[in-house]
């Protein structure tokens, strides 16, 4: 049966597939393998040679993630290797270098041959399988075909749509986590220039919960921890992430820390490959022996949403010891740097043990072994990922894992503390500098003084106030910096409806995706540079800073000759669209894209903790930007970290619905599908399917592999579904079931999102599981 989405108002359309047409017939078989291994090399090696770029790939694997001349790579935020390790690699880096890398060329001839209309009813995958975009194109509506557009046309278009408009907040300028800290700081300043602080980005949909309760708590949206802290700490505890595939050099974090002694404990719905064993390609001599490291000492699966209950539990678990085991709490550290410890206390001591038992679908006696750990523990680091965070009570749930840090003083030491673990390579350096829709007081007097603009004070859209302003006819110009917005947010359909009310949608990209066929009236692809290549501009060859997922900056500097001549880099982009759209403006746009140590140099002035960057950030493995929380400096109300005192939740299904989650396979990077299998989940050939546990099967009358019906209930009671998904029995606790985004994304309602974040809720979809009919 092929599967088809089902609209709002319950009419059903086709639905495009996403990955490539199945080799073979869908396949299902526990894996019991160790992640990475042979096993990622096996992959690795078809999938070069399938890319046909058997000399190219290896040789990016010697220029990548290297702390001198080689370039960061374009997948996930995880730091480089303090000790400047030649083979700071991953499965998942590599195929995704080598997707960018591609010989396969998009250019106007192929435009000429396929219509807009035709290349919808194209797969995603055969869409970025073609290779890479050339030249920029305009949509003529006429023929509905892409043609050839110069780039200063294109730019003046862009000016002219923008200029025209009745309000700057008719725009909305949107950024992935790809674009680097350079091309971020003049996007940000070009939309700022012309007016509006409309700038979502995917952090809106991704850690802005993180964000939120870390500045809360402690007065800083970032993880407090460094590489060297994950290499020191005694216990470490990571909630609601699938390292092996969206992190995979974490795997050589965890089993370092096996090694030495300490507890790695993993909370998360399923038992994830990264949770088990793994052997670390460039750890030869295991690599020869096919020996296994473990990852774990301790796997725990917590319901959907239960981690806040296991959370209270261990806190309840530790205030509890303390009563006859004083060194159970480091009260010195309570009493010298918080606030709020005294009614967090009674709200633990009022919540029952069976409350907590319910909510988080673990046993009390799993919670205590957990507990243990922690509190036998001197440093213990916690870290986490989106199982966290897109819920509606994500905020709440990160504030309790520092509530938790903060009982036995796991901040400001070495080896302790909060570590959110970040998905896109620069996601966190856009943020810090200036992809922001709400910028503080301080940032935006910085800029207006560092480069004499008057940037707007009122709050900007994020990523879903951006979908329904456009879907309203507010927001009528739409730019992505990167990214396959269409496919990434959620509610496909009202997602889609809102692009087409666009005036001018504008997709500055590397690969042809969805987001270049849903467009506005008029729509632009604006091809740019990939992080591999070489980018010349008048001042020489450039580099470009990026920051991870733990604030340290550093640099990266391409390795190929772009793919075409046309090829601008995204400052140049960017510089080209702000000089059109504001002719008059005394930014020296020109003169920054020269060079862009002058765009570091204006970033200095206004990015604090970027003070002297040029410099620094050409020192070994960059700098590490200064977190004050760090130094037990905490920028809040009180001065002090402050304990939340939120009440549990109530996650649990009400008779009859399951609670959904999206998560990605393994052969899969955000939107980018590589192909249909999910090797650490046993899955071949398949993606339109739902991971169900088999209590809940019997229950339905589901057998493996039967059709199935997949509705989701919104907040406003309307309906989304899915059709003829197969069913696969998974260990996942009961009430629960997880698919793959993006398709899935449809199940998310736009009006779902977290009141507390404003994230979209994709780890926490209400549906019904029916057979289908």
């Amino acid at each position: 049966m092929s599967p088809v989405n089902a609209s709002q108002d319950g009419q059903d359309t086709p639905e495009s597939r996403v990955g490539p047409e199945p080799e073979g017939r869908p396949d299902f078989s526990q894996y019991h393998h160790p992640a990475a291994g042979w096993g990622a090399a096996k992959s690795v090696t078809r999938f070069m040679v399938r890319e046909r770029e058997l000399l190219d790939g290896p040789r990016a694997i010697l220029k990548m993630n290297h702390e001198k001349g080689g370039f960061d790579c374009p997948g996930c935020a995880w730091p480089d290797d303090l000790k400047g390790l030649h083979l700071d690699i991953c499965e998942n880096g590599i195929k995704h270098v080598t997707w960018e890398m591609t010989r396969k060329r998009v250019g106007r001839e192929f435009f000429a041959r396929h219509s807009v209309s035709e290349l919808s009813q194209w797969s995603d995958f055969a869409l970025e399988d073609q290779g890479r975009l050339t030249e920029p194109m305009s949509y003529d509506p006429e023929s509905d075909h892409y043609v050839p557009i110069s780039w200063k046309e294109a730019f003046e278009l862009v000016g002219r749509t923008l200029r025209e408009l009745d309000s700057p907040n008719q725009a909305s300028f949107y950024t992935s986590g790809r674009l680097g800290n350079e091309a971020t700081f003049l996007y940000q300043l070009w939309a700022r220039e012309f007016g509006t602080n409309n700038l979502p980005d995917c952090s809106n949909m991704c850690h802005e919960a993180s964000g939120r309760a870390l500045q809360a708590s402690l007065g800083t949206g970032k993880g407090t921890c460094d590489l060297a802290d994950w290499e020191s700490t005694d216990a470490l505890f990571i909630m609601g992430v699938n390292a092996a595939s969206n992190a995979p050099r974490m795997l050589t974090a965890l089993a370092e820390a096996y090694d030495r002694g300490a507890q790695v404990v993993h909370i998360n719905p399923l038992v994830e490959a990264a949770a088990t064993r793994t052997i670390i390609p460039h750890d030869f001599k295991d690599m020869a022996l096919n020996k296994a490291t473990r990852t774990s000492t301790l796997n725990l699966q917590v319901r959907i949403g239960g981690d806040m209950a296991f959370l209270r539990g261990i806190a309840k678990a530790v205030l509890e010891q303390s009563t006859s085991d004083p060194k159970a709490l480091d009260r010195e550290f309570i009493d010298r740097h918080t606030e709020g410890f005294d009614a967090y206390r009674e709200l633990c001591e009022a919540t029952p043990w069976d409350e907590i038992e319910r909510q988080s679908a673990l046993s009390r006696d799993d919670i205590l072994k957990a507990a243990r750990v922690y509190r036998d523990a001197d440093r213990s680091i916690i870290s986490w990922c989106l199982g966290v965070t897109q819920h509606e009570h994500g905020v709440d749930t990160v504030r309790e894992i520092v509530n938790v840090l903060l009982l036995r003083g796991n901040l400001g030491r070495e080896g302790a503390g909060p570590s959110p673990v970040r998905g896109h390579s620069n996601v966190q350096g856009n943020r810090t500098c200036g992809i922001d829709h709400r910028p503080s007081d301080t940032f935006l007097d910085r800029l207006a003084e560092a480069c004499e603009i008057d940037p707007p004070r009122a709050h900007g859209l994020d990523t879903v106030g951006t979908i329904e302003a456009m879907r309203r006819g507010d927001v009528r110009v739409f730019v992505g910096m990167g990214g396959n917005f269409a496919l990434a947010a959620p509610d496909t359909p009202y997602t889609y409806e809102a692009l087409r009310t666009c005036e001018l949608t504008v997709q500055v990209s590397t690969k042809l995706n969805r987001s270049h066929l849903v467009h506005g009236r008029r729509a632009l692809i604006l091809p740019c540079l990939g992080r591999t290549e070489k980018d010349q501009q008048r001042g020489g060859l450039q580099s470009t800073s990026v920051e991870d997922s733990m604030s340290m900056v550093h640099l990266s500097v391409g390795m190929k000759r772009p793919a075409s001549k046309q090829l601008l880099s995204e400052p140049a982009i960017i510089a080209g669209m702000a000089r059109a759209t504001l002719p008059d403006s005394a930014t020296p746009w020109e003169w920054y894209v020269e060079d862009y140590d002058r765009v570091r140099d204006s970033m200095a002035q206004v990015i604090d903790g970027f003070e002297d960057c040029n410099r620094r950030v050409r020192l070994p493995l960059g700098f590490r930007i200064k977190q004050p929380a760090r130094e037990l400096v905490f920028l809040t109300g009180s001065g002090r970290a402050e304990f939340s005192a939120a009440p549990l939740p109530d996650v649990i299904p009400e008779p009859g619905t399951l609670a959904l989650g999206t998560m990605r396979s393994h052969d899969q990077w955000n939107t980018t599908i590589y192909s249909d299998n999910d090797r650490y989940r046993g899955i071949k050939n398949l993606r339109t399917l739902v991971f169900l546990n088999q209590d809940d099967m019997r229950e339905r009358g589901i057998a493996e592999f039967d059709p199935v019906d997949i509705t989701s209930t919104a907040r406003d009671g309307s309906k989304r579904g899915l059709k003829g998904y197969l069913a696969v029995p998974y260990d996942i606790p009961r009430g629960c079931a997880a698919g793959y985004m993006p398709e899935m994304n449809v199940l998310c309602a736009i009006g779902d999102h977290s009141t507390q974040s404003d994230q979209p809720i994709m780890k926490h979809v209400k549906v019904t599981v029916t057979p289908s009919t």
